[in-house]
């Protein structure tokens, strides 16, 4: 049945709501700056020791110099979850779902990590400073519109990774501040190994990562998505990044014949049918060979699309390769 202007105005509103809440600026094509692909992890020097710092000057060239030891560190994006699980630590506050993952904190642990009010797009700059942070890390274009009100009150680093080499570089950075490099570099050990075993055994199955909150959909694309930049190297990864605007249509799909499809429901509110269910009576959805086969991979966006971390990473390496096998 046609929608009406109405219904195709809601579900374009919902799948850029869905794409701002998952997606960085990116836009570098194929993983790697200016389009190229990202080496492989077996081809990368070893991973160098990492030294206590009081400063440092980020992947983007941004200095970060919060004026002493960051204990209290209040997370408005995911990947400060990750980082701060990773080298031991626990937010003072978060706006992430990602700590209650049993491969984070766990459902119990993570409901005492108070939650900054106002949601992902527009924490509350009073809920933030009341938890007296000595850093605030947040998206920088989500986030850094909060900068001037933090300015004075705490430091606020705001981080845009595009690639899993993005999000070691913050993790090294951030166990610098925290004085726990040791842990940063074991943290990144463990994903390049995953990473190698991943390669070593890539599978030359079609794999495709959408996302979305109705029908509408988004695909995930390296660039842009960092979880979907370790695709390239574990699996036929077709898809490149086509803007903040640009997507792919059913008909694109089902000509590339995906053998398996990862699929990232992304609730506003209260949970409802997973993506894959919503899309089930779709007569072209029905035609993809992953969806014929029983491939069809509901995973968790807190991890795959939100977390953007080493763990978060190393989790949707566990799940892509069991499921491309």
């Amino acid at each position: 049945m046609p929608r009406t202007p109405s219904r195709l105005l809601r579900h374009a509103v919902a799948l850029a709501a869905a794409a701002a809440l998952l997606a960085g600026c990116g836009g570098a094509g194929d993983g790697g700056p200016g389009g190229a692909a990202s080496p492989s992890a077996a081809s990368l020097p070893p991973v160098q020791p990492v030294a206590d710092a009081d400063s440092i000057t980020d992947v983007r060239g941004r200095k970060i110099a919060p004026g002493r030891t960051p204990e209290r560190v209040v997370c408005l994006v995911a990947l400060c979850d990750d980082m701060l699980t990773e080298l031991g630590m626990v937010p003072t506050a978060t706006n992430s779902a990602l700590l209650a993952h049993p491969r984070f904190l766990g459902a119990e642990r993570a409901r005492k990590v108070p939650v900054i009010p106002g949601g992902f797009i527009s924490p509350e700059v009073e809920a933030i400073l009341s938890h007296k942070p000595d850093l605030v890390i947040g998206l920088e274009d989500t986030h850094g519109k909060l900068a001037p009100a933090l300015r004075g009150a705490t430091t606020f680093w705001p981080v845009q990774p595009t690639r899993w080499q993005d999000s070691v570089a913050y993790l090294r950075d951030l166990g610098a501040l925290t004085h726990r490099g040791d842990r940063a570099v074991a943290a990144e050990q463990r994903l390049r190994d995953k990473l190698v075993q991943a390669e070593k055994a890539r599978s030359g199955k079609t794999a495709l990562i959408v996302f979305g909150s109705d029908e509408n959909f988004g695909v995930a694309t390296p660039g842009r998505d960092v979880a979907a930049g370790l695709f390239p190297q574990i699996a036929d990864y077709p898809w490149k990044d086509r803007g903040v605007e640009g997507t792919y249509s059913l008909e694109e799909i089902l000509a590339r014949n995906v053998d398996v499809l990862f699929v990232e429901t992304i609730a506003f509110g209260a949970p409802g049918k997973k993506l894959s269910e919503k899309m089930a009576g779709n007569a072209l959805w029905s035609q993809i060979p992953a969806v014929r086969n029983g491939k069809v991979v509901e995973v968790d966006p807190e991890v795959w699309a939100k977390g953007r971390g080493t763990r978060s990473l190393g989790i949707v390496l566990d799940e892509a390769t069991a499921a491309l096998r």
